[in-house]
């Protein structure tokens, strides 16, 4: 009888255990052997979780969304979150705002884990993730390419600059790549934010998400409406490298993050993607305080061997401005006919040009009206009809255009200065004479080298200028700009945009008897500007102001008030530019009084980041002279 109750608890602990049961055993296992390899603290475990090193240790992740970790303490805890992610892989349960089980909905994370812990298929059964696998199969993938589209001054998201990115399907051509996807992240912004965008984006007020949007779609918006040149610069990036890519993005369609314009923005995520594709690369951490997206574009230019090729793709503004540089004087007047009056094509003056030359002009024609046509929300179908009427003049001549390479008014981002300004100087200021210190944030200024930055445009943020006078033996803040922003758009026979600028910010000036006192100002204008090619290249300004100031130098604390302002700056060399202006303000509220004032300055650059700069202002029989050397970092 002991025999036989022996024999029969042998085949009972021969029979195998459910896959139920073999579950939490082979769970714990691969727990304990994560922990044993310590795989939470490595790096792409991080990179995959976006976590960052806190200020007095532990890790936070930068993702926001809850759906995005599979442990309640996951944004917090690597290890948690890592034990809840290996526990997720066994359950069929849909997860993230994807609803698809942790196999399908973390791909990038089933695959580390599993090329780190060897899965046996058999205990944990690898799942069919058909949604992924046609979304992968969809791209066709052969190379990344990272997308910079330059600064759009009518557009406070957009004042910077923007990346994303394209991934290039095999076959396709120079020509057909704009048929190609892209991954881009960007801001949930509501319609109707008004005032309330610039505010909610500085202090990470919405939600930013991945997309995947078609490049003809992105071309479409920056050049042809936004009229923003754009610049693509394909990465070295093997086969392996773009499977993970595409993977970490497929599982942050589960993620959104608080987006910042300075900080956590376009940029500064993508660079988070990048760094997946390739852990080698250590990206981010180069952007502590704020991410300016030429900068990022300037770091992946200088890594070794990422970017192998560079291509420029013009806005319709440019094109038109290139193409209007072959026209002469008459033909411009020709030109101009033909956008008032399509029915000139027709005409004697038209028919006795050369065929290619007719041909040219009926297309720098075309261009503009297309270019008006897409700005203008009441008239489209008058322009369309317009337009037709000069391609069917066009086709009539039945010769193809020419073939023009066209150029760019400013070169590629990394061709310039670093984004941040340090600056050391003195000077004389009415009867004493000053040491000063200056450091700006971001981003450039008229004064500043141009090469890589829009032309004709100005973007101060965070600028703070320390200043200690001799002769009073007085340190004091001397100058602080929160936001200073200039765009001037010369105008022509063609395009008249306006110019317009804001300042807001703190300066120190004299004023009836109060020495060196501080004054608050916001000033804002609108104004025109125009372009003369009499030495290099010179652009005149004018602006009709308004201003209001607070400052103890007041009687009544406060004045505002308006008036005019004109100048000019001038490219005297390659290295030399000259800027001028003067202006007289009238205060009629508060503090009743005027202000004349006018001020000289001229930059020689030394290097692509080093300049100096001499600068004489006048303020109300208030006198500075400043020399500083600069510094761009």
């Amino acid at each position: 009888m002991q025999i036989l109750l022996f024999l029969l608890a042998g085949l009972l602990l021969a029979v195998p255990a459910t896959a139920d049961d073999a579950i939490p055993s082979y769970l714990a296992q691969l727990q304990r052997q994560a922990r044993g390899l310590r795989l939470a603290e490595q790096r792409e475990w991080h990179l995959l979780l976006h976590y960052r090193a806190d200020l007095f240790g532990g890790s936070t992740s930068e993702q926001d969304d809850p759906g995005f970790f599979l442990s309640l303490n996951g944004k917090t805890d690597p290890q948690t979150e890592l034990d809840a992610t290996l526990a997720g892989f066994f359950s069929d349960e849909l997860v993230g705002r994807s609803k698809q089980p942790a196999q399908c909905a973390f791909v990038a994370r089933y695959a580390w884990l599993k090329g780190q812990l060897g899965f046996d298929e058999a205990r944990l059964k690898p799942l069919t993730c058909d949604r992924f696998d046609g979304w992968f199969a969809g791209f066709d993938a052969e190379a990344v390419t990272l997308i910079f589209p330059s600064a759009y001054m009518n557009n406070p998201a957009s004042m910077f600059g923007h990346t994303f990115l394209r991934i290039d399907q095999r076959g396709q051509t120079p020509q057909t790549r704009i048929l190609a996807y892209t991954i881009n992240f960007a801001a949930d912004v509501p319609q109707g934010e008004g005032l309330a965008y610039p505010v909610r984006g500085i202090f990470g007020g919405y939600s930013g998400y991945f997309s995947t949007i078609p490049y003809y779609l992105k071309v479409q918006e920056y050049r042809d409406i936004e009229n923003r040149d754009i610049w693509e610069y394909r990465l070295n990036f093997d086969v392996g490298q773009i499977r993970r890519l595409l993977m970490h993005a497929w599982e942050l369609g589960n993620a959104s993050f608080d987006y910042f314009f300075f900080k956590e923005n376009c940029s500064y995520h993508l660079l988070a993607l990048l760094e997946y594709a390739d852990p080698s690369l250590h990206l981010t951490e180069h952007f502590r305080f704020w991410t300016v997206p030429a900068d990022t574009v300037r770091l992946l230019a200088g890594q070794p061997g990422l970017v192998h090729d560079i291509a420029f793709r013009p806005s319709r503004v440019t094109v038109i401005r290139r193409k209007r540089e072959r026209l002469s004087a008459s033909e411009q007047r020709v030109v101009k006919r033909l956008v008032r009056d399509a029915s000139a094509g027709q005409s004697a003056e038209v028919k006795s040009l050369p065929l290619a030359r007719q041909a040219f002009l009926l297309d720098v024609a075309s261009d503009y009206v297309r270019y008006k046509g897409d700005r203008d929300e009441d008239h489209p179908a008058d322009y369309r009809a317009h337009n037709r009427q000069l391609l069917t003049t066009r086709s009539q001549l039945r010769i193809p255009s020419e073939d023009l390479a066209i150029r760019p008014f400013s070169l590629q981002p990394e061709s310039g200065h670093r984004t941040s300004r340090a600056s050391l100087g003195g000077g004389w200021r009415n009867n004493d004479t000053f040491e000063e210190i200056t450091v700006r944030a971001a981003y450039h200024d008229l004064l500043d080298p141009e090469p890589g930055y829009t032309p004709d445009a100005q973007i101060e943020v965070g600028s703070l200028s320390l200043r200690h006078y001799n002769r009073a033996e007085q340190t004091r803040v001397e100058r602080a700009t929160v936001i200073n922003v200039l765009s001037l758009s010369p105008i022509d026979g063609l395009f008249r945009a306006p110019s317009w600028k804001l300042n807001l910010g703190m300066q120190t000036i004299t004023h009836r008897g109060c020495e060196l006192c501080s004054n608050w100002s916001a000033n804002g204008g609108i104004g025109a500007s125009a372009e003369t090619h009499l030495l290099r290249r010179e652009v005149f300004f004018a602006f009709a102001e308004v201003e209001g100031s607070y400052s103890r130098a007041y009687d009544e604390r406060h004045r505002v008030g308006g008036g005019a302002s004109v100048g000019f700056y001038a490219d005297l060399t390659e290295r030399w530019r000259l800027l001028a202006s003067t202006g007289y303000l009238r205060y009629a509220l508060g503090d009743q009084s005027d202000d004349m004032r006018w001020s000289v300055g001229q930059r020689y650059s030394l290097a692509q980041n080093w300049a100096l700069r001499l600068e004489y202002s006048h303020r109300d029989h208030d006198n500075d002279v400043l020399f500083t050397v600069q510094a761009f970092f």
